[in-house]
């Protein structure tokens, strides 16, 4: 069978700006949890600011997202998508890796990995502002 062209979906600026809010309150919720030992929701809330991130560097850099099912699919969009997106998708293949963990995984979460996974998320919401920043 052959192989399905990745799925995307057209990015505005102005999506862009609501896709880096929505990584910021994730980040946000992150740091809260990891703060009250919620180490399961500190790590779910780094993967989903990771992601959001993701979507705001893509869609500015190329002016889409990815839209499939996979996050292989975000991870080689923002490959393309210069520097930054290279460096924001080293993390968030670290993120979502720990995804099926976080959210569907009886067991805990170590709080030394829901810690380096909020730093993660942070590196990546950085780069989605620089790179946001320097379109607006």
């Amino acid at each position: 069978m052959p192989k399905q062209p990745p799925r995307t979906k057209p990015v505005t600026i102005a999506q862009a700006k609501q896709y880096l809010d929505k990584a910021e309150e994730f980040l946000a919720s992150a740091n809260d949890d990891l703060g009250q030992s919620r180490m399961i929701a500190a790590t779910s809330s780094a993967v989903h600011a990771a992601i959001n991130a993701s979507d705001v560097v893509s869609g500015i850099r190329s002016g889409q997202r990815s839209a499939g099912e996979s996050h292989g699919q975000a991870l080689e969009l923002l490959k393309k998508s210069g520097a930054d997106g290279v460096a924001l998708a080293k993390d968030l293949a670290r993120l979502v890796a720990l995804k099926p963990k976080a959210e569907y995984d009886p067991s805990d979460i170590a709080p030394g990995t829901a810690r380096q996974a909020v730093e993660q998320a942070g590196r990546c919401v950085e780069i989605a502002r620089r790179v946001l920043a320097s379109r607006t």
